[in-house]
């Protein structure tokens, strides 16, 4: 028997779904992610993140105390040997309202970037942009994206190690052009879950084939390093990702983030010699 099949009606993958709805449903509370009358646009690739993410949004919608719509959008990048069938028959059988959006990424990113580059930022730059073009043309106010907890550490060591930024992805965000709320219901959820819930739920997954051979990108290094600390020494990526929230600004160096040139406007006057008796006849520490 499979470990897909032997998972899937155990105790002990119900248990898992238990866990994963309470993750995503504390991450939708604290960044106040989902609102009475939302429409959410639930964006799946076919990767096993995107797939976790509506099955879990779907079975918290069924109990949510607000009511919310799902629409599951899909991006036809125009990849040789895609299979285009399977995402349609998948949503169709799941019952979800969902729409295939066509747009010949592949192309331009296999003529703009050169052999042996990373190709993801451009990629996501331009599926980001067919993605919010359609919520706008078709009344979305929220786009959920697929990513977890440790795609957000991992973000935070490669702004950290190669673009000399303290930042990571926030599980909730106005896209640059002030049009769209992103969220990240998956913010508080390891990928090590995800995998054991993809096995699980046996979802029909599509492989990148657009830069899934590229073995030299910065995100891989960093996906190693964390992967090298997290056996060492367990439970390292989640103390980062705490980090993440538990910032103290005033212990950093951005001047634009923190008024280091006002502390002298906050800082308590000395005690007079009379102060300081007073204190000591009380008995009280100065």
């Amino acid at each position: 028997m499979t470990e897909a099949a032997e998972l899937k009606p155990s105790r002990t993958f119900h248990k898992l779904q238990a866990h994963l709805r309470g993750r995503v449903g504390k991450a939708i509370e604290d960044f106040g992610m989902i609102a009475e009358g939302d429409r959410v646009m639930v964006c799946v690739s076919g990767g096993k993140d995107s797939y976790t993410l509506l099955d879990i949004l779907l079975s918290l919608k069924r109990s949510a105390p607000v009511h919310f719509d799902l629409i599951a959008v899909n991006l036809d990048q125009k990849q040789p040997d895609f299979p285009t069938h399977v995402l349609p028959q998948y949503l169709a059988a799941l019952g979800v309202e969902y729409r295939v959006i066509e747009q010949d990424t592949y192309s331009v990113v296999k003529r703009v970037i050169p052999e042996g580059r990373t190709m993801c930022g451009l990629c996501s730059r331009l599926r980001r942009g067919a993605l919010y073009r359609f919520a706008s043309e078709n009344g979305i106010t929220k786009v959920a994206l697929g990513h977890h907890r440790d795609d957000i550490v991992e973000t935070l060591f490669l702004n950290l190690f190669f673009g000399g930024r303290l930042k990571a992805m926030a599980p909730k965000l106005l896209s640059e052009d002030g049009r769209h709320i992103v969220i990240r219901p998956l913010a508080y959820v390891a990928e090590r879950e995800i995998e054991r819930y993809a096995r699980g739920r046996e979802f029909p997954i599509i492989p990148c084939k657009l830069c899934g051979s590229q073995d030299n990108m910065q995100r891989v290094a960093i996906k190693k390093m964390l992967a090298d600390w997290e056996r060492d020494f367990p439970g390292r990526t989640e103390t980062i990702f705490s980090a993440l929230r538990n910032v103290e600004l005033e212990s950093l160096a951005d001047t634009r983030k923190f008024d280091f040139a006002g502390l002298e406007a906050r800082r308590i006057a000395p005690m007079t010699e009379a102060e300081e008796r007073e204190l000591e006849s009380l008995a009280i520490p100065a």
